[in-house]
């Protein structure tokens, strides 16, 4: 059996996963863990037969870090060499939408995406670097977030800017691809009478967007030319008047002020001016905090109601991502006075995060979002 190994890189952490692949069946994972606070004080956390190992790595960057996760897989694998290292990666443009085995022509053509995804897509192409040197024989293959949504109609992929701007990639992209990609295999599989459903899918975390789809196909997001559209964010805005820019560039801020506020300053941190975690805001009692999620949620009803228009109806609404599968009190603000659209919720089911929470015409499902396994299925592809 071949041994694969997932990573979604950010800027101070890395995830990954490994998998089993035994040829042709489903890849099996038997380790998860990640890296936190790459930089001065990394952290390593491994998760593997059902013991967890933390290990203090003290400065490291991705090719320590990746070089400590080699260390502390061998005996997971037990001799096994990795066969295929499959990455995440945020931005694909309009060139890469399906799974593609990495090299340093298509990796300099994504360091030219950078400015589209500047907190995720360096970090992406440090980390396959580094796994390219710590696996120089295994198959490295990246997947692309931007992907799922590269069918869209034009109105939905569309600005309202001079039609060059639409042909030198100026459209709405969309992210969180291999999350909606998992959900709507999942719903197939799980629930055969939504196969061809029109669906509303509320991923919702640090990072968060929306995206409705029918038939698995994506019909609209919420996410745009970049990744700080849409819904507010932990720490990025969301959807913002360009106005607000030219004001701000008048008032005497530079372009990487500009950048650095409405990605790492905004959103719920920016809003309540105590944290970017919805966990933290949820436990306080200061009015900001209430403030930032009450704006949160009326963010995401809007957009469940324009989502379900562009779908052409509406019926399943699924809540994923960290906020979504485990705050039990954002679904329930969200769902409450959605009645005249179908949703309604059964507040023990809510609570207690069944599966299945809706009592009303729409089907209204928490599902737990697997990226790691897209990612494995994709490189099992390759090495198959």
């Amino acid at each position: 059996m071949a041994a694969i190994l997932t990573l979604n890189a950010g800027s101070s952490s890395i995830k990954y996963s490994v998998y089993l692949d035994g040829g042709g069946d489903e890849p099996r994972e038997i380790a998860v863990g990640q890296i936190d606070g790459i930089g001065p004080d990394a952290t390593l956390i491994l998760k593997h037969d059902g013991q967890k190992t933390v290990k203090s790595l003290g400065r490291a960057d991705h090719k320590a870090g990746l070089n400590a996760v080699l260390d502390v897989l061998t005996p997971v694998l037990g001799g096994q060499d990795v066969a295929g290292v499959g990455h995440r990666i945020v931005h694909g443009g309009t060139d890469f939408a399906e799974p593609v085995v990495l090299d340093e022509t298509i990796l300099e053509r994504l360091a030219l995406l950078t400015p589209l995804a500047p907190l995720h897509q360096p970090h992406n192409i440090a980390a396959i670097r580094a796994a390219m040197e710590a696996f120089p024989q295994a198959v490295q293959v990246g997947c692309f977030d931007t992907g799922f949504h590269r069918g869209h109609p034009f109105v939905n992929d569309t600005y309202a800017l001079p039609r060059e701007y639409y042909a030198q990639g100026v459209r709405r992209y969309g992210f969180h691809g291999l999350s909606y990609d998992y959900i709507t295999g999942y719903i197939e599989e799980a629930f055969p009478d939504l196969r061809d459903g029109r669906i509303v899918i509320a991923h919702l975390g640090n990072g968060s967007s929306m995206c409705c789809v029918k038939g698995r196909k994506s019909i609209a997001s919420t996410l745009g030319f970049s990744a700080v559209d849409g819904l507010p964010m932990g720490t990025r805005c969301g959807q913002l008047d360009p106005g607000v820019i030219l004001y701000l560039m008048e008032q005497g801020m530079s372009k990487q002020e500009i950048s650095d506020m409405l990605f790492k300053k905004c959103g719920l941190l920016g809003m309540s001016g105590i944290s970017h975690d919805m966990r933290t805001l949820l436990e306080s009692d200061a009015p900001e905090a209430a403030e930032a999620v009450d704006y949160y949620v009326a963010r995401v009803k809007r957009e469940v109601g324009a989502l379900a228009v562009a779908d052409g109806g509406l019926d399943a609404l699924v809540f994923t991502g960290g906020i979504g599968e485990n705050a039990w009190q954002i679904r329930e603000r969200v769902c409450d006075g959605l009645d005249f659209l179908g949703i309604s919720i059964d507040a023990a089911a809510n609570r207690d995060g069944e599966e299945r929470i809706g009592t009303g015409a729409v089907q209204v499902m928490v599902i737990r979002t697997d990226e790691e396994r897209v990612i494995a299925r994709a490189v099992a592809k390759e090495l198959s």
